[in-house]
């Protein structure tokens, strides 16, 4: 049976010191008005990012971002996509940025994606924006189908970086949702238990009102180690490219 959530968020607050720690801890969430004034460039220049957070220390591609903004015109989705074939291969030498060539291609290749999107819904970002909280799942499995390298977390992480409510399925997240009554495998990858947690989360949030995201902070903080609250305040932080 899942576990009410007024049980989850009394765990949280007796372990992070109550209600003024517990909200210094929980990120800001994007409007849907705010998520349509970003402009497409920046979704997919925050999508590059989490592809290349992938598989490398973030503090990597944090130290040479602003190289990565030169190296592609800040993401311009025209000037990316008129790009030649021997433009895009001189990326192979291009110091300004990290040097893996399947993570470069996906910037064409979700460039392509986005502009397709914008044509479809007049915009990636209001495309973006009006998808449901409740139907991340479905959100995630488009991006992962339409899009290059965005399965795993690579998706969950864009989500959250762009500001949009929504979940990410952290080792602590999957353990508080296995001890507080969600039937699923601990590798959380299957459609089966992506969807099942997607309907406690939902439940969640008709319970308690919360966005999403902070419902999904707040179960990692009832799991693993407990941190104190002002040693996570010295370097919690959101990727943004905004």
């Amino acid at each position: 049976m899942l576990t009410r959530f007024d049980r989850i968020l009394a765990l949280a607050l007796e372990k992070k010191g109550g209600q003024q720690a517990l909200s210094a801890l929980l990120p800001d969430v994007a409007s849907v008005q705010q998520l349509k004034a970003v402009s497409d460039d920046r979704y997919l220049a925050q999508m590059t990012r989490c592809v290349f957070n992938a598989g490398f220390h973030w503090r990597v591609i944090t130290a040479k971002w602003e190289g990565f903004e030169a190296a592609f015109y800040r993401f311009d989705l025209g000037r990316l996509l008129t790009q030649s074939p021997d433009e895009w291969e001189a990326y192979k030498s291009d110091e300004r940025i990290v040097r893996n060539w399947q993570k470069i291609q996906t910037v064409f290749e979700n460039a392509c994606m986005i502009d397709e999107i914008a044509q479809e819904h007049g915009s990636f970002a209001a495309y973006f924006a009006d998808y449901p909280a409740d139907r991340q799942v479905a959100l995630m499995r488009e991006l992962k189908q339409r899009g290059s390298r965005l399965g795993g977390k690579t998706a969950q992480w864009f989500i959250r970086f762009a500001g949009k409510d929504g979940f990410v399925l952290s080792n602590d997240v999957i353990a508080a949702l296995i001890a507080n009554g969600v039937d699923i495998d601990p590798r959380a990858s299957s459609q089966k238990d992506l969807n099942t947690i997607q309907a406690a989360f939902n439940q969640w949030h008709e319970e308690t009102a919360l966005p999403f995201t902070h419902l999904s902070k707040i179960l990692s903080y009832t799991a693993g180690d407990n941190i104190p609250a002002d040693v996570l305040l010295s370097y919690v932080g959101r990727q943004s490219v905004r």
